[in-house]
């Protein structure tokens, strides 16, 4: 019996060291995630709590867009050194030539075309779900998309050609190490600050953030139906000028703000989309009727698999 006693309450303990084992795991988990959320106000207000891709998930993309440029590369040296050589030109010498210039090319403009899209973000990217964003919130501007790209070359590609073309001599042996050395440094850079920036992301003024797809939320006016929606109609031009993020403020402005609110909120959609306040404005008809609309203009846009994310998205 006693022995019993002994054996029931070894098995507790250890149930307890376990679920506190697991708890503490738990909490350390919901502590990390923590660090990688950044607060983050808009132009418009609007507070927003977004993810900051980790460092493996950043070198994962590049990994991806690595292995895209190689492919495309050897592909495109193959075609060209048979051409030639079916011209009885010494192919593999004069696609080599064609070759260097091509990764010149495309290492240089691959990321600043696909990030400097709507999107934001290169195939690996996309891939792993991030995209590239302004760090102050506003838009991602062509210079800040250069500037962190044409970086890259210094931090990246740079020091790798190094490495490569380093003669065997001992010049180029110190060339290789300071060339490796370099290339750590940059690369080894985003372990070291909690938004796992780059250097070319802390001169640009940018960060690359997880890019959850959008969803529009309930409608708010299909509770009840709106009797003020007839008194106010609005032109495609109009609505186009938002997206699902400020039907979102906008919906949020409904349910929770004060009246004083709902009135600069009426006033700055009517100067955004160049429509006079009349003298005795019923701003609370005007926002119901612009929310019942935008939303179902969206809903047409996205039937034809067109998805406005905000009002910076010119599609």
């Amino acid at each position: 019996m006693a022995r019993r006693k002994v054996q029931k309450g070894s098995d507790e303990t250890e149930a307890r060291r376990e679920a506190l084992r697991r708890r503490d795991m738990r909490v350390k988990e919901q502590e990390r995630q923590a660090r990688r959320i950044r607060p983050l106000v808009t132009p418009e207000g609007a507070a927003l709590n977004l993810r900051v891709a980790t460092a493996s998930e950043r070198a994962g993309a590049f990994l991806l867009d690595f292995s895209i440029l190689v492919i495309t590369v050897i592909a495109f040296s193959w075609m060209i050194a048979i051409v030639f050589s079916e011209m009885g030109f010494r192919g593999w010498q004069i696609a080599g030539s064609i070759a260097a210039v091509v990764i010149f090319i495309l290492r240089v403009f691959y990321f600043t075309f696909f990030e400097i899209g709507r999107k934001a973000a290169t195939p690996g990217k996309r891939a792993l779900g991030l995209r590239v964003a302004a760090r102050s919130g506003g838009r991602l501007t062509a210079n800040a998309v250069l500037a962190r790209n044409f970086m890259r070359e210094l931090e990246v590609f740079l020091p790798l050609t190094l490495l490569v073309m380093g003669s065997e001599d001992a010049i180029g042996a110190w060339i290789r190490l300071i060339a490796l050395v370099w290339a750590g440094t940059f690369v080894l850079f985003p372990l070291f600050n909690s938004e796992k920036l780059r250097v070319g992301d802390l001169i640009a003024g940018t960060m690359v953030i997880h890019a959850p797809r959008v969803k529009l939320k309930k409608d708010i006016t299909s509770a009840e139906p709106l009797a003020t929606a007839s008194q106010h109609s609005f032109t495609t031009a109009e609505l186009d000028a938002y997206g699902i993020h400020e039907l979102h403020v906008l919906e949020d402005v409904l349910r929770q703000s004060t009246p004083e609110i709902k009135a600069k909120v009426a006033d700055r959609i009517r100067n955004k989309i160049g429509r006079e306040t009349p003298q005795t404005p019923d701003d609370l008809a005007f926002l119901e009727a612009y929310y019942a609309a935008l939303r179902a203009r969206l809903e047409q846009r996205m039937l034809f698999g067109e998805r406005k994310t905000d009002k910076f998205d010119t599609r």
